[in-house]
């Protein structure tokens, strides 16, 4: 069947964004885990299509080790913690904290065997993961998270998500969908027609939508006081790197003059960490600056916002297995005016992935070149 010259377009375009087999961007600050998930007990958990083994020592600090033993590949996370080294439940080997082998009961020496040792950062909530160069590891670079540093109140969560992490960005990036996706949660009918601003950078994309007039729904209108009345909200999804996406909203009385509304805003922290093509680590942390002191009021919240996420990792994932099901097949998406930030974001990672992927070559054949190198006899 001929392709309308819309479709051809949109075909070519669609080359020059990340998608399903775009390599993942190792040189990037990665959330690896919830605070709470790593504790003495050895955890496992696949980053970047790398099997990375968790625990803490005895004063506390996260660790995290290539989960594969060095001498005959036995899954670390089925070994005993001792003390802050981890005793390989194959052959017995002990490594440290840094991932240096220590003892080997075979023999006196340990020959200077190690596996590889993952930068992390803890805070607050969060552990964050440096998968890339060891010498790139700035910790400066991590992403600010705002509603941790504002003191705002936070919970948290995880979700495994059975997809493909750009398509969580993009997903965040046009909210249009909330009067779909999520009509039965924190969606409105009005949502998906609000004006919108976008802004796009050569590494950042935010997309601001005015939702005014509006009724809000119960997961912000019982805690802002807002119910039954015409009130505003206004989102700005910010993509601020392939790491963190975060979703600023406030909301109040249009009734009010601007120096009468209370200040209520929140801000929502969606992290996905690519676990393979296919999966996706999906973090939440999310804050508000009101009802400070009402536990219940977050426990509300949470509970509502936990849902409506829900409603997007059952849509995602029905997106991918059809992707799945077709993989193979030429086919072609259109973009629409509110696309433009997803857009973005998606050239934005596939140039970073390639770049990536390109020093990778480049170093690998230089290495290669060098050991072929005739030898002085």
């Amino acid at each position: 069947m001929a392709l309308t010259r819309i479709q051809k377009a949109a075909r070519i375009a669609g080359q020059q964004l990340a998608g399903r087999q775009t390599p993942f961007i190792f040189n990037e600050w990665y959330i690896a885990a919830l605070s709470k998930e790593v504790s003495r007990e050895l955890m496992a958990r696949t980053i970047l299509g790398k099997s990375l083994l968790f625990y803490r020592k005895l004063d506390g600090t996260a660790v995290a080790l290539s989960n594969r033993c060095g001498h005959r590949s036995f899954p670390l996370q089925h070994s005993t913690l001792d003390g802050d080294t981890v005793v390989c439940g194959y052959h017995g080997m002990r490594y440290n904290d840094q991932g240096e082998v220590v003892e080997v009961p075979s023999q006196a020496s340990c020959g200077g065997i190690s596996i590889r040792h993952y930068p992390l950062v803890e805070m607050g909530p969060v552990i964050w993961v440096w998968m890339g160069e060891p010498e790139l590891a700035d910790v400066t670079k991590i992403p600010a998270m705002p509603m941790l540093e504002d003191g705002w109140v936070t919970s948290e969560e995880y979700m495994d998500l059975k997809a493909n992490y750009v398509y969580l960005h993009e997903n965040l990036l046009d909210l249009t969908h909330l009067s779909f996706l999520h009509a039965n949660t924190f969606g409105t009918p009005d949502y998906a027609k609000a004006d919108f601003d976008v802004k796009i950078t050569d590494d950042r994309m935010w997309l601001k939508r005015y939702v005014v007039p509006t009724r809000l729904p119960p997961v912000w209108a019982k805690p802002t006081g807002l119910e039954g009345k015409d009130a505003a909200r206004i989102t700005t999804s910010d993509f601020v790197s392939p790491a963190l996406h975060i979703v600023h909203a406030e909301f109040y009385d249009i009734s009010l003059d601007e120096s009468e509304r209370p200040d209520q805003r929140i801000k929502t922290a969606h992290i996905p960490t690519p676990a393979t093509a296919t999966e996706t680590h999906y973090f939440v942390v999310h804050g508000r600056n009101f009802a400070l002191e009402d536990n219940s009021v977050t426990e509300f919240m949470h509970q509502q916002l936990m849902a409506a996420f829900q409603e997007d990792v059952v849509g995602l994932q029905q997106q991918e297995q059809l992707m799945a099901q077709e993989e193979g097949e030429e086919y072609f998406e259109i973009s629409v005016k509110s696309d433009a930030a997803s857009v973005a974001m998606r050239r934005y990672i596939k140039r970073r992935a390639d770049a990536e992927r390109g020093l990778i070559a480049s170093s690998s054949a230089v290495q290669t070149t060098a050991t072929q190198q005739p030898q002085p006899a």
